[in-house]
């Protein structure tokens, strides 16, 4: 392979004209001669010859940027690349929440996290879910605590309150229909 170029579009040739403005351009071929003259023209300048021949003018002095310094083209710690998701998309206050939710036991004591177990937290409401009747009203004693604690690992205001719900109860109702008031079922069937 030479570094010559094999086209005389490429050398400059008089030949082929000024390529400055479209008043200036070869009328055009059907032998395809001009695609490949304008694709020449095109590509000229990217050749390693080429660019060896380019002086630095294009940035002022001092501003030269090497491979040494950190850029924000170098690979990212994905610690600081998810900081930065989060902060953008506003999901701090969420991940704060759910980081509560996967701490429950921790934060409110292994005994109560035996019997109570958050469902959802929405505009400073946390919905907690107790196993029985009995629990349910020990928590609502200690929410005044439960929501301080809370409060200072969220932020201060972010839990406002708690609401505590008893155990998911059966439900004697089957199928589509039912009676209203009725007895429920008896010991007795047929």
């Amino acid at each position: 392979m030479t570094d010559e170029p094999t086209s005389g579009a490429a050398s400059g040739s008089p030949a082929d004209g000024p390529a400055d403005g479209p008043a200036d351009e070869a009328p055009h071929r059907d032998d395809g001669l001009d695609l490949a003259r304008a694709l020449t023209r095109a590509t000229a300048g990217s050749t390693p010859r080429a660019r060896r021949r380019r002086p630095w003018v294009d940035r002022p002095r001092g501003t030269r940027v090497t491979g040494a310094h950190p850029d924000d083209r170098d690979p990212q710690l994905i610690d600081s690349t998810l900081g930065r998701l989060v902060a953008e998309r506003g999901w701090e206050l969420d991940l704060r929440v759910h980081g509560v939710f996967g701490r429950w036991a921790e934060l409110v004591g292994a005994e109560v996290a035996a019997h109570c177990t958050p469902e959802s937290f929405d505009e400073g409401r946390l919905v907690v879910r107790t196993d029985s009747t009995a629990w349910a009203t020990q928590l609502r004693l200690l929410a005044p605590t439960v929501v301080r604690r809370l409060n200072e690992e969220l932020g201060h205001g972010t839990v406002t309150v708690i609401e505590v719900l008893g155990p998911h109860l059966p439900s004697w109702k089957k199928g589509p229909r039912s009676v209203r008031d009725g007895r429920g079922p008896r010991d007795t069937y047929g």
